[in-house]
């Protein structure tokens, strides 16, 4: 079936379809618009063949893991931005901005740039209602959130650069916000940015935040030239990675390393994988000293901390409370400029970074293998709390609507 071949297989068959086709001479605007909206489609068809049920080590759902509860942490001023956003839209706008907050709208995101999004684009958005939209990522994300994911924006414009300016496939503003339910300061809903490399799903039910799935990278990571020369992301993710694994001893390396060999792209978690089944691999962190799982935390850290301050604190209280659960696995060299992939798996998160093949800037860089210059990050929270979805099943349950 479909549905269990890995969308990246499925992507680099779709992608290299839609150059093929390019290459004939059928690249006029509207002829790629219906190949986009048909390679959606199919996607969005085979990734959402089954209902969600989370990410798993088995395919069964760990219960008792997150709880309805007051954390004493506001989402006011989130609550008071996404109004602000939706009243600087038109009817018109907002009309397609808006969905349920349990639609299956949550679920369709996905990194590739031909994907048809929905809700509102910044490429049509006026000057007034971009700083809206920004006003609700700032009140949403801390000031590092808010930077890697400008950053990443501005990045997407070099790789048009990159490609004799294409920026009908790649640009700063083509990203697009939807709002689900109605922002409310007791009743659940949330809101979704979605673009080439950035995806933020961000769930709000009364005082507590979800905001996974988070999809970040970046192809180039690093802009050599350009509008945005010298703007760079994830490195410090990226370098502290590489220092953990170093930090290991002989023989939780030797456990750590899952192979040496990284041939190809080995994120697990991306788009339309809402129910992978991902086992624990790697070094268990029970095993770890002290000061490695200080190391490991600051290492979370870095992405947990693209919340509010308070909320990634309560994030980081529950990410620690399991950590004697928690394994590190690695893919990849671990020379000073290898390319890897590590995975940080726990009952209640699960990060995964990769150094990814090229696709857009191929021309530049030589060879098929796995390169620094393309990065995919994504985290997501395992065992049916994705999205929100568990305290949304709990809300319901003590709510029935």
């Amino acid at each position: 079936m479909l549905s269990h071949i890995p969308l990246r297989t499925v992507a680099a068959a779709l992608i290299m379809g839609l150059l093929t086709s390019l290459s004939f001479g059928q690249g006029r605007d509207g002829d790629r618009q219906d190949r986009f909206r048909q390679m959606s489609q199919r996607a969005e068809r085979n990734g959402l063949a089954e209902p969600f049920k989370g990410v798993t080590t088995d395919g069964t759902v760990v219960p008792g893991l997150f709880t309805l509860k007051s954390t004493g942490v506001s989402t006011e001023p989130v609550r008071v931005a996404a109004n602000g956003f939706l009243a600087a839209l038109t009817p018109e706008q907002r009309k397609k901005t808006q969905f349920s907050v349990d639609d299956p709208e949550w679920r369709k995101w996905m990194n590739q740039h031909f994907y048809i999004r929905q809700g509102v684009g910044f490429n049509e958005m006026t000057d007034a209602q971009r700083e809206a939209a920004f006003g609700l990522i700032r009140a949403s994300l801390s000031a590092k959130g808010l930077k890697l994911t400008r950053d990443i924006m501005r990045l997407n414009h070099t790789l048009g650069e990159l490609n004799d300016d294409n920026f009908v496939e790649y640009g700063e503003w083509l990203y697009w916000i939807t709002i689900m339910g109605e922002p409310s300061a007791k009743e659940p809903w949330g809101w979704q940015l979605d673009g080439h490399h950035v995806i933020i799903n961000y769930f709000v039910l009364g005082e507590q935040v979800v905001m996974t799935p988070l999809f970040v990278g970046s192809e180039p990571v690093i802009a050599e030239s350009g509008k945005y020369q010298g703007v760079a992301i994830l490195q410090e993710e990226q370098d502290r990675g590489l220092a953990l694994l170093r930090a290991l001893n002989d023989s939780q390396r030797e456990k750590a390393i899952l192979r040496h060999a990284k041939p190809g792209n080995n994120n697990l978690g991306e788009a339309f994988k809402d129910n992978i089944i991902v086992d624990y691999a790697g070094v268990p962190v029970s095993s770890f000293s002290a000061s490695q799982r200080a190391q490991l935390l600051g290492l979370m850290a870095l992405y947990v901390n693209n919340m509010k301050e308070g909320h990634a604190e309560l994030r980081m209280s529950e990410v620690e409370a399991h950590l004697d659960r928690t394994h590190f696995a690695w893919i990849g060299g671990s020379d000073d400029h290898s390319a890897y992939y590590y995975r940080i798996h726990s009952p209640v998160i699960l990060i995964e970074f990769d150094h990814q093949r090229l696709v857009g800037l191929r021309r530049l860089y030589p060879g098929r293998a796995p390169h620094r210059q393309h990065i995919h990050a994504v985290v997501r929270t395992p065992n049916g709390n994705d999205y929100g979805k568990d305290l949304l099943r709990q809300h319901y349950q003590r709510h029935p609507h």
